[in-house]
C-alpha cells in the first residue's frame, strides 16, 4: 500500500469515526424507530452509525478500523459503495422481516456484511484465498456460536443486548452484494474484452 492510498483509507477512516462520533451526541434522533420508519428515512442509514453506549462505540470503530488494512487491495469506492447500500438493505430487511425489532443501533450489522464481502470479493485472487476463507469461517463460526449460545459476554462489556439478526442479515447481504459486483465486473472485463476486439478488426 502506498503512502497516498494508504492515507485517502486513513482519511476515509477518520471522516466516518467522527461522523459516528458526533452522531452520539443526539442518538435518539438517528436509531432505527420501527414507528418512523417511512417518515423518517435518514434512520436506514443513521441508526448503523450510533452507538447504544461508549464502549460499543469503540468496538465496533476498531473493528471498522481493522478493514482496510486487513483487506489492503480493497479500494475505497468499493468501500463507499458498501457503506452505502448495506445499512438501508439491513434497515429495510429489519421492518419487513422483523416486525418485532422496534429499536437498533450500532454498527455490527454492516460490518459482518462488509467483512464478508471483502472476504468474498477477494476470493478470486489466488494470494488472497486462505485469509478470505479464515474470515468466512471465523464469521460463520460466530454467527452459529451467537445463534445457539448467545453473545452474554459481549452484551455485558456494551450494556445491552446484542441483537444477533443484525449479524447474519449483514453477512448475507455483503454476501449477495459481493456476488453482484463480482458477476458485474465479468460481464462488464467481457463486453469491453469484445468491443475492444471489434476495434481492431475494423
Amino acid at each position: 500500500m502506498n503512502e497516498k492510498i494508504l492515507v485517502q483509507k486513513v482519511l476515509l477512516l477518520a471522516i466516518c469515526v467522527c461522523i459516528s462520533g458526533c452522531l452520539q451526541v443526539y442518538q435518539h434522533f438517528f436509531i432505527y424507530w420501527r414507528p418512523s420508519f417511512f417518515e423518517e428515512i435518514w434512520r436506514w442509514w443513521t441508526a448503523h452509525w450510533v452507538h447504544v453506549g461508549w464502549m460499543h462505540f469503540v468496538l465496533n470503530m476498531v473493528a471498522f478500523a481493522c478493514l482496510p488494512f486487513l483487506f489492503p487491495r480493497a479500494s475505497n469506492r468499493y468501500l463507499i459503495i458498501l457503506l452505502l447500500l448495506l445499512p438501508p438493505l439491513v434497515s429495510l430487511s429489519f421492518y419487513f422481516d422483523h416486525p418485532d425489532v422496534e429499536a437498533y443501533a450500532g454498527l455490527s450489522g454492516v460490518l459482518h456484511g462488509m467483512y464478508v464481502a471483502l472476504a468474498i470479493y477477494f476470493f478470486q485472487y489466488k494470494e488472497e484465498r486462505i485469509f478470505s476463507l479464515m474470515v468466512l469461517g471465523f464469521v460463520a463460526i460466530k454467527i452459529v456460536w451467537e445463534l445457539t449460545l448467545g453473545s452474554f459476554a459481549t452484551s455485558e462489556l456494551i450494556g445491552s443486548p446484542v441483537l444477533i439478526e443484525a449479524h447474519y442479515i449483514g453477512a448475507i447481504w455483503g454476501a449477495l452484494l459481493s456476488l453482484m459486483f463480482i458477476f458485474y465486473r465479468l460481464y462488464f472485463d467481457k463486453h469491453h474484452y469484445i468491443e475492444k476486439n471489434i476495434d481492431v478488426i475494423e
